[in-house]
């Protein structure tokens, strides 16, 4: 079977995703919080960078590799975390952890991922990132680095945007909670996707395999849409971000940067990267586009910039590296894929991007990525 045949966009596989998956897995994952006005303004922001094509320029053959904290990368992108990736698909962190291995490209897990480190150790590459979300007890931080280093990650991510559970109205009305509790409502929705019924038969209902050392008992009064994370969890200060960069000896990246006046204090503490994210509209609903305040992040820090939020495509990749990005991650797509999939969606998806991108390359005149045109923005053309 010719995937890029049945599958040529991740359009595509977002739509045979939707048609796998039980409703609220399909609200899980697809779903941004409030009205998802956030999650619609990076779309819309990104559609409005555009660039001039480029003619007689000759041929050309795209290369699309990169650097990133002194690691060469075939591609420019990688596999963001996402929590509870199993609920998605059966296996699904062993199975991104191995396409990315394969491929070369970074994989991060989530801590509430549902596989532990220990579990992913076996299908680590060699550009493995582990994403914290930051415990407040020393001794529990202490020992989920050490567990994490033990495992194979060499990359640490603290994320900083979610000081709270955000609402995602659409999980909520799904009949989702966590940990997920199996109603006859879910039933009959799992009923309907058979596929995935019979992976997670399998497999075992999902839970947060990283926490279990740490954390027992009842979900507490905590919201439906929060888990049992929260209950770990602190919100960092900068004295925070200051141990973790005395306790990490690798790259440190912090996730969720929005003002570029946050960008010079991290650069003094010792942060090795900077990742631009509005975590892809499922926090906040007030937010700007991620893309929208990518160039002016740029502008205020040497350091290097991850990007995230809204893409979709090849294109999409280039628009986000040309304004600034230095790399750029993917992680509903990627669990798109494997819904749509299974264990070769990754893979797909992973050489789909890549052909985008050359495909765009060539209408620009690019030969490499650190020579790509300046973006124009579309309105003003009208």
């Amino acid at each position: 079977m010719d995937l890029h045949s049945s599958y040529p966009g991740l359009i595509d596989l977002k739509w045979r995703a939707r048609r796998r998956l039980p409703k609220f897995v399909w609200e899980f994952l697809d779903s941004g919080t409030g009205t998802e006005a956030t999650k619609s303004r990076n779309r819309a922001a990104l559609d409005r960078i555009g660039f001039t094509p480029s003619i007689l320029h000759g041929p050309i053959e795209p290369d699309v590799s990169t650097s990133f904290l002194d690691e060469s990368y075939p591609k420019p992108f990688g596999i963001s975390p996402i929590g509870m990736s199993g609920m998605v698909w059966p296996d699904a962190e062993a199975l991104l952890a191995q396409a990315a291995a394969m491929a070369g490209l970074p994989y991060c897990m989530s801590t509430v991922a549902s596989a532990s480190p220990e579990d992913i150790a076996p299908h680590l590459g060699r550009h493995a990132w582990f994403q914290l979300y930051p415990p407040k007890d020393h001794e529990i931080r202490r020992d989920m680095l050490g567990r994490a280093r033990d495992a194979g990650f060499g990359t640490l991510v603290l994320t900083v945007d979610v000081p709270v559970a955000s609402r995602r109205e659409r999980q909520t009305r799904s009949g989702l909670t966590h940990p997920p509790r199996l109603t006859p409502r879910l039933m009959a929705q799992i009923c309907m996707r058979p596929t995935w019924a019979v992976g997670m038969a399998r497999k075992g209902m999902p839970h947060m395999r990283t926490l279990d050392k740490y954390i027992s008992g009842a979900q507490a009064n905590l919201p439906p849409t929060a888990h049992v994370g929260y209950l770990l969890r602190t919100s960092p200060d900068m004295e925070y971000v200051r141990w973790l960069r005395d306790n990490w000896d690798g790259p440190f990246l912090i996730k969720g940067i929005l003002r570029p006046e946050d960008a010079a204090p991290l650069e003094q503490v010792g942060v090795d990267a900077l990742w631009v994210s509005n975590h892809a509209g499922r926090q906040f609903d007030g937010s700007l586009a991620s893309i929208e305040v990518l160039p002016a992040i740029r502008a205020e820090t040497s350091l290097p910039l991850i990007f995230d939020s809204g893409i979709e495509s090849g294109l999409d990749i280039l628009r986000a590296l040309a304004l600034g990005a230095d790399f750029v991650m993917l992680g509903r797509g990627f669990h798109y894929a494997l819904a749509a999939l299974g264990a070769d969606g990754p893979a797909h998806l992973i050489d789909l991007l890549a052909r985008d991108m050359q495909a765009n390359m060539g209408q620009i005149g690019a030969h490499d990525l650190k020579n790509l045109p300046t973006p124009i923005d579309l309105p003003r053309l009208c």
